[in-house]
């Protein structure tokens, strides 16, 4: 769960050389929001990777309660087996035996609230993935329109990039809460 980069170096030192040569000034802001953009794309794409991380390890945690949960219903199974076969041939099962199946279902029930709070711990760590990737995505997109607004000259694109920008860092604080 990787998060595909889009390269966005090239596009800052492009805006940086064009910024330095350009006569207006305000390319020099595009710049600097340009780079302030791309180090905030930085950590919400760090972000983003970390929790797509803790959510793969949460399920397989999971899944191992799960495991664990099979093998212990699969004891609790042959020994009700075993305490039929018994009853069956009119043989009294040792109060051992009982007390073992209780354990066995007790253990399933305890194993199977671990597995359920591990699930929701990974759907917990892949939401926050999301809200971060989102980030990343509209950090990207105000780099670019950024790019686009020093090389064609026209400040309108730079506001439209700080808007990106913006809505960018919502996600980065949305993703921390």
């Amino acid at each position: 769960m990787e998060e595909p980069e889009v390269p966005t170096e090239h596009l800052n030192e492009e805006i940086n050389h064009h910024a330095a040569h350009a006569k207006a000034s305000w390319t020099m802001g595009v710049a600097l929001s340009s780079a302030l953009l791309a180090g905030l794309a930085a950590v919400c794409s760090l972000m983003a990777g970390h929790h797509a991380n803790e959510a793969m390890v949460e399920q397989i945690q999971s899944s191992d309660k799960w495991s664990y949960y099979q093998a212990k219903g699969i004891k609790a199974a042959v020994l009700e087996s075993k305490l039929e076969l018994l009853e069956a041939e009119g043989k009294p099962a040792s109060a051992k035996d009982h007390e073992k199946l209780a354990g066995y279902r007790k253990d399933q029930e305890e194993i199977s609230a671990e597995a359920k709070e591990k699930e929701h711990a990974a759907e917990e760590h892949l939401r926050r993935h999301v809200i971060f990737a989102r980030g990343v995505t509209l950090f990207q997109i105000a780099i670019a329109i950024g790019a686009i607004s020093a090389l064609t000259n026209r400040r309108a694109f730079w506001f439209v990039s700080l808007a990106f920008g913006v809505a960018g860092v919502f996600f980065l604080v949305q993703g921390w809460h």
